[in-house]
């Protein structure tokens, strides 16, 4: 499944570990990929932007619960 960011789409300027983007936007960045993708496409650095009104059957978002 395809995760959605944070992250407003836009070009990187360098290479960066968990780089985070503009901070304004009209599209969004999206992440990972699914079992149907070559490899290349399934990992975590492999992105694709779009609208954050689409949806999509393999487009998702994680739930995360942090503890005090």
């Amino acid at each position: 499944v395809w995760e959605w960011a944070a992250d407003w789409y836009g070009d990187y300027t360098r290479a960066a570990t968990d780089p985070t983007g503009p901070s304004t936007g009209s599209a969004r960045v999206f992440r990972g990929g699914g079992w149907n993708l070559t490899p290349a496409r399934a990992r975590v650095a492999y992105r694709l932007w779009d609208t954050p009104s689409v949806r999509s059957r393999d487009l998702g978002f994680r739930l995360v619960r942090s503890s005090p």
